[in-house]
């Protein structure tokens, strides 16, 4: 599992759907819809119709991938942070029941208003 302590996901930006779709395709359910997704330099945070998709990509080659899967039913509270005028990026924090905090760090490009409405939707 993904330690998000000490994970790298720093500054995730959006993801085009088709792309995320296509690379997660081994991976997700066959009625499982990909709704948004983000990605940094080599690893992403994907928002599907069943859970949040974290993909951890590992060593030198990227062969070595570690996919995190939370589910919806395991949120007990998330909290969204808005960019500010000197601050471009936004944050998400998610509180996992069995896990703890997960802090993501969305680029100027994120309409964190969308992912706060999502969540919403799959958790309230």
């Amino acid at each position: 599992m993904i330690d998000f302590d000490n994970a790298s996901f720093v500054k995730l930006n959006p993801w085009d759907l088709a792309s995320a779709q296509k690379d997660l395709q081994q991976i997700l359910h066959a009625d499982e819809q990909v709704y948004l997704a983000f990605k940094g330099v080599r690893d992403s945070v994907t928002f599907t119709s069943k859970r949040i998709l974290a993909l951890n990509v590992q060593g030198m080659t990227g062969k070595k991938k570690d996919f995190t899967t939370l589910p919806y039913s395991t949120i007990q509270a998330y909290s969204v942070e808005t960019a500010g005028t000197i601050d471009l990026d936004s944050e998400l924090v998610l509180w996992f029941s069995g896990l703890g905090k997960v802090t993501l760090e969305l680029g100027r490009g994120v309409d964190i208003y969308t992912v706060n409405r999502l969540l919403g939707d799959k958790v309230l």
